[in-house]
């Protein structure tokens, strides 16, 4: 049977979207990602379609092209939230819109590619870190007549169209509410914090709301690591395994960012599950099994389904000049009795 794109996409790793760009030679993806694909689809014996009629090459040069910058996907959120943009964005009318993603997620590696979107795009969405190299790049966009939405996690101070995502401060300040609840009011104890990226302003806000909450309803809960693992499960790991050495009286852990499975595979492994509050973020095919296992006794959930639709909404109601009518995701609380679909 001939190769299809999405068979390239499966075997290479990546996003059905980035595996079209490369195939189709539209620029914006990294030079190893483009090898890798293209790699994949010669060893496939995929072959590209030959030609197309007048009437859609009109079509596609009349389309809104629209892109999405998001971190690797290798955690579910990221992996859910692609998956919603390029569900919704298919079934559009009139929309083109591609989403790539950067695998190693530092400003300059986000700004670069945010440059080379400059003048070949009309709308980015992008989870911004915010930096001076990423706002400047922003800034390069919009001039340029791209409209920008930022995603789940904003930046002030740059030209950007809205922000889409949850109220990051109050979702960690109900962490925080939650856990002094598990916990007990008025009991005492150590917490640690345990953070994607603080270059995330979302990180940043949720980690600030977290300790004012304690600080104004629990004093008796003490704060003591906060610990920096690029969303990744492994390093979450190693880092809980090592904190639950130093604190074995610890009480309570709010995982800010992803990785809650690392954090949960060194809790069941030290014999914790049970004994240390932990309140983590969304809802995903890792922490469904430790919601209904109870190492996880809570989770607060932004849905990307939500934040996808609004996304290309604002986007595509930007260009055209349309009034924006926004209907932002709201902070929801999951817990085992409740879970939705994932």
């Amino acid at each position: 049977m001939r190769a299809t794109l999405s068979d390239v996409a499966r075997e290479a790793g990546f996003s059905s979207a980035t595996v079209d760009r490369v195939l189709n030679g539209r620029p914006g993806v990294r030079s190893r990602t483009r090898d890798i694909i293209l790699d994949t689809a010669q060893r496939l014996g995929y072959v590209l379609d030959g030609g197309s009629d007048e009437g859609e090459e009109a079509d596609r040069a009349a389309a809104l092209r629209l892109d999405f910058i998001l971190p690797s996907i290798s955690n579910a959120f990221m992996r859910k939230l692609c998956d919603q943009i390029e569900e919704q964005a298919s079934q559009r009318t009139g929309v083109e819109a591609r989403v790539q993603t950067v695998e190693d997620f530092t400003p300059d590696n986000l700004a670069r590619v945010l440059y080379d979107l400059r003048g070949c795009t009309n709308g980015v969405g992008v989870i911004a870190l915010d930096h001076p190299t990423v706002r400047e790049a922003i800034r390069s966009l919009a001039s340029g007549g791209a409209k920008v939405v930022t995603i789940a996690s904003d930046i002030l101070s740059v030209p950007r169209v809205a922000y889409i995502g949850i109220d990051n401060r109050a979702a960690g300040r109900l962490a925080g509410y939650l856990a002094g609840r598990f916990m007990g009011v008025g009991k005492s104890g150590k917490v640690a914090l345990f953070a994607g990226s603080l270059s995330y302003r979302g990180h940043e806000e949720r980690e600030m709301g977290f300790r004012h909450i304690l600080a104004e309803e629990n004093p008796g809960l003490q704060i003591v690591e906060l610990r920096e693992m690029g969303d990744d499960s492994a390093r979450a790991y190693g880092e809980a395994k090592a904190l639950l050495e130093r604190h074995p009286d610890l009480s309570a852990i709010y995982n800010i960012g992803a990785g809650s499975s690392g954090i949960a595979q060194a809790l069941k492994e030290c014999g914790r599950a049970r004994s240390v509050v932990f309140v983590g973020h969304e809802v995903t095919e890792d922490t469904k099994p430790l919601l209904l296992d109870g190492t996880l006794d809570a989770v607060i959930d932004q849905n990307p389904r939500v934040e996808a639709r609004e996304a290309l909404n604002t986007l595509i109601q930007s260009i055209r000049g349309l009034p924006i009518i926004a209907h932002p995701p709201r902070l929801q609380v999951i817990f085992k009795e409740n879970i939705p679909e994932v």
